[in-house]
């Protein structure tokens, strides 16, 4: 390794919007960092997650589009009847 390229590796302060502080490790230079969210107020880790119900969106979908391909395919057999 070659000497004197590399940036110092010193002891910052992470501060996070919520109050929660601790110390790391950083070659950022300053001896403050502040965050907006830490694993104290993240949602994943407090166990406040939303979870997405992807199966609501399908129902939804059936139920607006669900019709047209019976449609469509009522109409394609009735055009076929008609050109025979």
């Amino acid at each position: 390794m070659q000497q004197d390229i590399h940036p110092g590796y010193e002891v910052v302060t992470v501060t996070c919007s919520c109050g929660n502080s601790f110390k790391t490790r950083s070659t950022l230079g300053d001896a403050n960092l502040s965050i907006e969210v830490c694993a104290k107020c993240h949602p994943f880790y407090t166990g406040k997650q939303k979870i997405v119900d992807s199966s609501g969106r399908i129902d939804k979908y059936k139920q607006k589009y669900g019709n047209r391909s019976s449609k469509v395919s009522s109409a394609k057999s009735s055009d076929t009847a008609e050109v025979a």
